[in-house]
């Protein structure tokens, strides 16, 4: 795989066991996370955008968290339904400014 366009990291509080839990797990960081992938695949970014989930960021008031890079550019309080938002601007090189922490 050569090295994408853009990281997208999702803050699903995975733990280093494997056990998900924590604030963004409760506050649907699976469903967001989910959400990416499947907006990456019908957008067929696939060789462009990798989309990883991420463990506690320590932001737990700010969260769910959503990170970009390599605009290093971080999402706060992201909800499922912001994911199109968010893909729409990474396409057109824009910022969702409303969820920028």
């Amino acid at each position: 795989m050569e090295k994408p366009k853009h990281h997208i990291f999702v803050c699903s509080s995975s733990r280093l066991t494997g056990e998900i839990k924590g604030f963004c797990a409760q506050k649907e960081g699976l469903e967001i996370l989910e959400n990416f992938v499947e907006e990456v695949q019908d957008r067929s970014l696939d060789a462009d955008i990798m989309v990883t989930n991420t463990g506690c960021l320590g932001l737990c008031s700010m969260g769910p968290i959503v990170m970009i890079y390599p605009e290093q550019t971080w999402y706060g309080k992201v909800s499922p339904d912001d994911v199109e938002d968010i893909m729409d601007a990474l396409e057109e090189g824009s910022q969702v400014e409303r969820l920028i922490i």
